[in-house]
């Protein structure tokens, strides 16, 4: 076996927390490694580490035999070493050549070899399996195509070792299926990968090799073929995990929440993809209504819409038998759970204190704040504090405690502050607080690992099942047909007839998702129906 890559010792401290504790580890060349670990495990840590965005306090790395300056991204880069990161990092008003070439030439080059790094660009996609179109504008991809270019951003750098981070959150199962063949060829070619991922099926079907990692350490290493996804369930959170059982919805009630052939305007994206166009959909009582889709097909949208963010342009929206207000304060009170998919620009608010975000939707109210003159609350921090404990509590919110701003909290933690915050209403002495009659779930579980997972679904349907309405927009497919009692596919704006689960198969909804024999949309099914 000829190692190409030998992190030594690898020790990394922020204050008193020991991100990474004298992790050693080894990849051979033509190898794909899989790293695992819970959230706040020292995954994003150690890799930063590799590609020089931190400087270890202790250890070492060396590559294909020479050592890596510490601290350095041009010198990883030099040495060989891609990355290509869960958010992709593209320029959407520039062509697929304009962004490969970004950084690799001189800023005071008063020339650009557009011509050659064409032909370059090519050979490299046709060597390795990935066509592209050297002069299309990145705006106008698809998901799995801007993929595809991160990746050829890498390999044009001479990357021999690349770094995917969540590389399937996103795509459709064909395109899944179209990087997984991608891998293949590159492990073909000689490259070495390391593979970060929260799926744990595509863990056993990609990876050669699993490494683990639990609390800053590395507790496990096994061949792939050697282990189960139960054994690596157990080696990253420490006990055995047991995802929620899927059982059909007891008692479904009255419509919650109604759209009827709603469309809106675009706000902020030039190409206007992320909008809704002539949607309908009914949401009931102790129902869950799974949304799939590509991102940018409309879910943002229908998101922003239900949360009290974003008008509707045409037709009407109804919770509780009355207009849907566009006003989130008010939404809240009236007993809407808003889950936003990006948690560090809407999500928290990064430098107020954890236990302020835990009441923040809910701060200017009786339970948490007293009026002293007009427009002038005087909070009441003890009742504040006093729940955000019971959010800490209950969700399992790990981080340096109340006092600490939201934004040091890992992106898992700050998810489980933000679903708690949304799903554990306040208690008063004369209210034992009110559950939410609408959830509006986007991405909830993005970022979490197993065992948070499974807590958050475990969740979902228990506020399914005391009643809720609840809107499920995930980019997990497995997520999706798991907790959706009833799932319709978004393409273009657009929201197919929801059916249900079981009726659905992954080729036939990942089509749908594609745009190929997508599902009608619902109100032109009402149409024909007619």
């Amino acid at each position: 076996m000829t190692v190409v890559l030998a992190l030594r010792g690898i020790t990394k401290r922020f204050g008193p927390l020991v991100a990474n504790d004298d992790i050693s580890l080894d990849l051979a060349a033509g190898e794909v490694l899989a790293l695992l670990g819970e959230n706040g495990a020292g995954k994003s840590t150690l890799m930063s580490i590799l590609f020089g965005h931190y400087t270890a306090d202790e250890g070492h790395i060396e590559v294909f035999g020479q050592a890596l300056a510490p601290g350095l991204p041009k010198a990883a880069l030099a040495a060989g070493i891609g990355m290509v990161h869960q958010h992709f990092t593209l320029a959407d008003n520039l062509s697929v050549l304009d962004n490969v070439l970004m950084g690799t030439e001189p800023l005071w080059q008063p020339w650009s070899s557009r011509s050659e790094a064409r032909q370059k660009l090519l050979g490299v996609a046709q060597r390795f399996g990935l066509p592209v179109a050297p002069d299309a504008l990145i705006g106008n991809l698809s998901v799995g195509e801007r993929q595809r270019v991160e990746i050829l951003k890498a390999l044009y750098r001479g990357a021999r070792i690349l770094i995917l981070d969540e590389p399937t959150a996103v795509l459709t199962p064909q395109e899944s299926e179209a990087l997984f063949a991608t891998l293949s060829q590159m492990v073909a070619e000689g490259l070495s990968i390391i593979f970060i991922s929260h799926k744990l099926p595509e863990v056993l079907r990609v990876s050669h090799r699993v490494a683990v990692l639990r609390g800053g350490k590395l507790v496990a290493q096994a061949r792939t073929v050697d282990t189960t996804q139960g054994q690596l369930a157990l080696w990253m959170v420490g006990h055995a995990v047991e995802a929620p059982q899927r059982r059909p919805a007891q008692q479904v009630g009255d419509v919650v929440c109604s759209l009827a052939h709603v469309s809106t305007q675009a706000q902020g994206m030039a190409d206007g993809r992320d909008v809704l166009r002539d949607a309908s959909l009914h949401l009931r009582a102790g129902e869950i209504v799974a949304i799939a889709g590509v991102s940018g097909n409309g879910q943002v949208a229908l998101a922003d819409l239900l949360s009290g963010v974003r008008r509707a342009a045409e037709g009407s929206v109804q919770f509780m038998g009355r207009p849907l207000p566009a006003a989130p304060a008010r939404l809240v009170a009236r007993g809407v759970a808003r889950i936003p998919e990006d948690r560090h620009a809407v999500g928290v608010i990064g430098d107020l204190p954890v236990w302020e975000n835990a009441v923040s939707e809910r701060l200017r109210t009786d339970a948490f704040s007293r009026p002293l003159l007009p427009g002038l609350r005087w909070v009441r921090r003890a009742a504040a504090r006093t729940q955000a404990k019971r959010v800490e509590n209950a969700f399992d919110v790990r981080g340096a405690g109340l006092d600490a701003p939201a934004r040091s909290l890992s992106g898992g933690n700050m998810q489980k502050l933000i679903l708690g915050r949304s799903l554990l209403a306040p208690k008063s002495a004369s209210n034992e607080g009110h559950a939410p009659r609408l959830i509006v779930a986007h991405q909830p579980t993005w970022g979490l690992d197993i065992g948070a997972v499974a807590y958050v679904q475990q969740q979902l349907i228990a506020a399914r099942d005391a009643g809720a309405a609840v809107l499920l927009i995930s980019d997990d497919l497995d997520e999706v047909l798991a907790l959706g009692d009833r799932v319709a596919v978004m393409h273009g704006g657009h929201i197919g007839e929801p059916r249900p689960a079981s009726a659905w198969t992954r080729e036939a909804i990942g089509l749908a998702m594609a745009g190929t024999h997508a599902a009608a949309p619902a109100s032109q099914a009402a149409k024909a129906a007619a």
